[in-house]
């Protein structure tokens, strides 16, 4: 007689002999952008006792955005930046804040042995957050270690401080800890690793790459992790001061991740007196949950739903080559271009002086092209198209390729380049596409009001995007934002100064 197996041992063998059998083909994720409790300013450090107060009034209004995420049926969640202890530190005074946080292949739960590595109450209490909640913990906080003169690039304080995220798994282990390698340039308090680190690590519901803030700017790690390492997911914690027309958070963040095809969980400081605001949950096809409030001081939880793995889900989008279709193009010389500023970039700008039609801009080895068509012109409102290529040299050195649809701030002309919130004119259609020397382009459209045009856009196989049907509301910017990788200089991008 034949006999079959059971429907639990058929169930136990693929647990066994094909891991995937047991993975989620969707996930639900939450990012909490928090109103960080600041420590007083001070020339000297204060005790580790101190230090340790003002973290756990952070961890208190973490605590709860973590376990009313939990609630929600969330599998992981990200906190900000500089979310745990603040920030306007020296190198002196952030010591007290900083743990020891080892390598995660030593197997460590620090809520259940927490004395291991010596004092890590921030850790412990991250551990037990995650391990009471059954969820993926993403938090930002201190690492230091200890060096000497054996190493050449040892600090005269004898030991390295690292801007460190960390993540904590639904048991409370950790499982990830990256050093920040793209340091800002007010980041003097910490040291930059000798080599970008590429960390990931697996769950049942995909696999998850990250880094920090102003690594996103730059190849290394970020590119890394999804074209070679090719994670699903980019864990993203992030203190994001908002910079118009194109570094706002929401707008280039959820770029990212549409230039790239991968989800990012992106979570930011709150803080609107330096401008910092603007968390999301973004897909490749666009943001599923975003978060943009520049006037009240209230943090803010998002939860949305992912796919585990994104280049196999249905609404994938197809690659994209971002020059085939200007190339046809002819460039045709418009008269009256003229140049103007956007953060310090000298662009050449051509103004749309009919409500409907066909404008092309150049500049060095870029021509943008822009077909339009405005439902009413407004007289008081100036748009232009514009084209920049070259070095950016303010807060890094960095190559871009740019091609702009933006809204003046004025109708003098000399104001276009200038942050603007708010806009009166609707476009029935638009077609935007540029002669890119990069395949890393970030399609950004921002409407009046600094929100998102979430699926009222899209970018075709051949590098334009579209808008067929108009926005829903007054057009900012569309804006395609190259970035040209392969010509940037070496090594970490860290300039001092003040932006």
């Amino acid at each position: 007689m034949i006999s079959f197996p059971s429907p639990w041992h058929v169930f136990v063998y693929l647990l066994l002999v094909d891991p995937r059998a047991s993975a989620l083909d969707k996930y639900i994720a939450a990012v909490y952008e928090h109103s960080v409790v600041l420590a007083e300013p001070t020339p000297k450090p204060v005790s580790s006792e101190e230090a340790l107060k003002l973290m756990n009034k952070n961890m208190d209004v973490l605590e709860e955005a973590i376990k009313l995420a939990a609630t929600q049926g969330a599998h992981i969640i990200v906190t900000p930046e500089d979310g745990i202890y603040g920030f306007s530190f020296t190198r002196e005074t952030l010591y007290p804040y900083l743990e020891n946080i080892p390598d995660p292949q030593v197997d460590w739960i620090p809520c259940t042995d927490p004395k291991r590595f010596g004092p890590a109450p921030v850790q412990q209490r991250l551990s037990c957050l995650a391990r009471h909640n059954s969820i993926y913990l993403v938090a930002n906080m201190g690492d230091k270690k200890p060096c000497n003169h054996t190493d050449a690039k040892c600090p005269s304080d004898g030991h390295y401080q690292y801007n460190t995220n960390i993540v904590m798994d639904s048991n409370g282990k950790l499982v990830a800890r990256y050093h920040k390698f793209n340091l800002f340039m007010l980041e003097r308090q910490f040291d930059s690793p000798p080599e970008p680190e590429l960390v990931t690590f697996s769950t049942p519901f995909g696999k998850f790459g990250l880094f920090t803030c102003f690594d996103i700017l730059f190849h290394d790690p970020a590119v890394t992790l999804v074209s070679k390492l090719q994670v699903d997911t980019i864990l993203f914690p992030t203190a994001w001061m908002n910079v118009l027309p194109h570094l706002t958070a929401i707008e280039f963040h959820s770029a990212w991740a549409m230039g790239m095809r991968v989800n990012v969980l992106a979570s930011n400081t709150h803080r609107p007196s330096l401008n910092m605001t603007g968390s999301g949950i973004y897909a490749p096809g666009g943001s599923q949950a975003y978060h943009y409030d520049a006037e009240s001081e209230n943090g803010h939880l998002l939860v949305a739903e992912l796919y585990s793995h994104p280049s196999l889900s249905p609404t994938h989008p197809a690659p994209v080559n971002w020059s085939s279709y200007a190339t046809t193009i002819k460039p045709v010389p418009e008269d009256g271009d003229f140049t103007g500023l956007i953060f310090f970039d000298e662009y050449t700008f051509s103004e749309l002086a009919k409500e409907a039609g066909n404008l092309t801009v150049c500049q060095g080895a870029l021509c943008c092209h822009l077909s339009y068509k405005m439902r009413e012109k407004q007289e008081n409102e100036v748009y232009v198209l514009g084209a920049f290529d070259g070095l950016h040299e303010v807060e890094g050195n960095y190559y871009l390729q740019i091609c702009t649809l933006l809204k003046c701030a004025s109708r003098d002309l000399q104001t276009c380049g200038q942050p603007v919130t708010t806009a009166h004119t609707h476009f029935d259609f638009l077609s935007l596409s540029g002669t890119f020397s990069t395949n890393y382009v970030f399609p950004e459209v921002l409407l009046s009001g600094v929100q998102l045009a979430a699926g009222e856009f899209q970018v075709l196989s051949d590098g334009r995007l579209v808008t067929q049907s108009g926005t829903s509301k007054p057009v900012l910017t569309v804006t395609l934002w190259g970035r040209w990788y392969e010509k940037d200089p070496p090594g970490p991008q860290i300039l001092s100064g003040i932006l």
